[in-house]
């Protein structure tokens, strides 16, 4: 990096949760334990599937790693935010920020990927069942998982790269728990119209084309389960996409909630529980929606527990 392009800013400063200080006891208990549940929850998922052979199918691969990114995309803010709590630090180095903000774009980037081709999977098996071992093929599988860690990577490297070109001189205050980076846009005194201009043209084709697949996909599934109408089939849909379409409706309907209360101009303290929803509630909540809504994980745990 050049020398007019270093930021004359050594670290950050978090401000963290909109909570009073005599609080911060109490809220550090309870997302402790969310994180906890969280990785406990998701490595349960990832250790049965692992285990029982029944689960060795493409649904369950692709399962196994939504399951790690959740692991991951919750690890890169909650335990800096603790440990901000916790040790009254808001401090957090600039090579640290920069760092955070791109596993915080490459996991909710692979998290959003991976939600559409389990729905591609989800349309195979229920519109075309007796073709779906030749479709979903083993290769077919590494290549849709490939393909997302690739894009992901590649989306949230030219975030970075655009980030760090930016200078940040006096205020290094970010009215959040983790460097968002529409918080640093605001604080640079460099012009981010195109860093701007490329998280949000790259952003919404990131979001907006797996969402539409994940939508024709589930539109597909409902044409075929009318053409046909019986209990068993539609029991079998429900039992099939049900958590899956639980897991989508909550994701995005969070990541919706967030782009509504920004763009119209809502305080940031909403802003920061859209933020803490999608990066804690939802990675803990998935691994019960998947356990509780999923006959064949719940025949797993028996099985792992007996």
């Amino acid at each position: 990096m050049r020398r007019e392009n270093q930021s004359s800013v050594s670290e950050f400063l978090l401000l963290g949760l909109p909570i009073q200080p005599e609080q911060q006891g109490l809220y550090f208990v309870l997302f402790l334990g969310m994180y906890l549940t969280t990785m406990l929850g998701n490595l349960l998922i990832i250790l049965l599937i692992r285990l029982d052979p029944h689960l060795h199918t493409p649904m369950y691969f692709f399962l196994s790693h939504l399951a790690f990114s959740d692991i991951s995309f919750s690890s890169v803010t909650v335990p800096k935010m603790l440990m901000n709590m916790q040790t009254q630090d808001q401090s957090i180095p600039y090579a640290e920020c920069v760092t955070q903000t791109y596993f915080f774009i490459l996991f909710g980037c692979i998290d959003n990927l991976l939600l559409a081709v389990m729905a591609y999977d989800r349309y195979v098996a229920i519109c075309y069942p007796l073709h779906y071992a030749i479709i979903i093929r083993k290769e077919l599988c590494l290549c849709l998982l490939s393909g997302s860690w690739i894009l992901s990577c590649a989306y949230a490297l030219t975030n970075t790269l655009l980030l760090v070109q930016l200078s940040f001189c006096a205020d290094n205050i970010i009215p959040h728990f983790f460097c968002d980076p529409a918080a640093l846009f605001m604080l640079s005194c460099s012009d981010t119209s195109l860093n701007e201009l490329i998280i949000f043209t790259a952003g919404a084709v990131v979001v907006i084309l797996p969402l539409s697949g994940i939508l024709v996909s589930y539109g597909h599934i409902g044409l075929c389960i009318l053409r046909v109408p019986s209990t068993k089939g539609i029991c079998r849909a429900l039992s099939t996409c049900g958590s899956h379409l639980s897991v989508v409706s909550l994701f995005y309907g969070t990541i919706i909630s967030l782009y509504l209360s920004s763009s119209s101009g809502q305080s940031n303290d909403k802003n920061i529980i859209a933020s803490m929803m999608y990066t804690v509630v939802t990675p803990m909540l998935n691994p019960f929606i998947y356990s509780l809504r999923n006959r064949d994980m719940t025949l797993a745990l028996g099985r792992l527990f007996r």
